[in-house]
């Protein structure tokens, strides 16, 4: 080691006595180059249930991974639980495992670049945006301020960033937003036929969203002003709780990233899926098919 690649301490990456990262309860060899990442746990085996071969299996709190072979290749799939403070945790530790060395614990001198999809559920704000289409995030507009935590001004589009405020009149007791791209090649491989557009990335599914049920909005007017911004043709379609912090954490990291979801509401009509599962079994399907291809 040097001192332009020292040792990293104990403390802030912590590997577990069998030498599985602490979180995630993996190897690094438990990774493939090629990660889908889920919210539900209970989706990790719906998805692996479709693989020719499952090598390893792994479980710790809401974390589950699988990683095996699908159309011989090579894939994991691995559950994050909600919001982005997991997002931390799960691309952090997904990056340690492929770019540091557990022996030395020094960055390797050769960065691997992960391809890293997020399936998810979410709620369209657009009424064209149909119950059980499918939609693809060209951005993620972080509402939650995690990424203020990094030295990250470099990967955020702050044009877009600073026209979302300005359309708002975003408040200065919230947190700041910022805005970053997803991964242009996991984009055209995967998101064809699919609504596209900007995706709000909430700190929470209730009150963040615009939801009321027994606690009054402080600002009430937002979510129909987020959804009457446009920005170069594109407009906010939809809001959800992680792609935000998977892509800037993914851009600060080095590896590709882009989430799909499958749309079971839409808050502009006030309409829920009736069967919002057989909308994430094609969307896994296709998903699969294209990751692999």
């Amino acid at each position: 080691m040097t001192k332009s690649n020292p040792r990293i301490a104990e403390s802030e990456l912590i590997i577990n006595p069998s030498g599985t990262i602490y979180h995630l309860n993996i190897h690094p060899e438990d990774v493939a180059e090629n990660v889908i990442l889920v919210g539900d746990p209970d989706r990790v085996e719906k998805i692996s249930a479709r693989f020719d071969k499952i090598v390893t299996r792994s479980r710790n709190r809401e974390i589950v991974c699988h990683t095996g072979f699908f159309n011989n290749k090579f894939l994991t799939v691995l559950s994050t639980g909600m919001g982005t403070d997991n997002i931390d945790i799960v691309i952090n530790e997904l990056d340690a495992l492929v770019n540091v060395d557990f022996i030395t614990r020094t960055i390797k001198s050769q960065h691997t670049s992960l391809n890293i999809v997020r399936l998810g559920t979410s709620g369209a704000v657009q009424p064209d945006i149909p119950v059980d289409s499918f939609a693809a995030s060209t951005h993620g507009i972080g509402l939650d301020g995690l990424l203020k935590f990094y030295d990250s001004s470099h990967v955020v589009d702050q044009e877009l960033s600073d026209a979302f405020i300005k359309h708002t009149a975003w408040h200065h007791d919230l947190p700041y937003p910022y805005a970053v791209a997803c991964s242009p090649s996991l984009f055209d491989k995967l998101a064809h036929g699919m609504h596209t557009g900007i995706t709000a990335t909430a700190p929470g599914f209730y009150g963040p969203q615009g939801r009321v049920i027994r606690i009054p909005l402080q600002h009430p007017e937002l979510m129909d002003k987020m959804a009457s911004l446009r920005y170069k043709s594109q407009r906010i379609i939809n809001f959800e709780m992680e792609t935000s912090a998977l892509y800037g954490l993914g851009k600060l990291l080095g590896h590709q990233t882009l989430t799909i979801c499958a749309i079971i509401a839409n808050r502009a009509n006030s309409t829920y899926s009736k069967d919002y599962h057989k909308a994430i079994d094609s969307l896994i399907d296709l998903v699969l098919k294209r990751i692999t291809s």
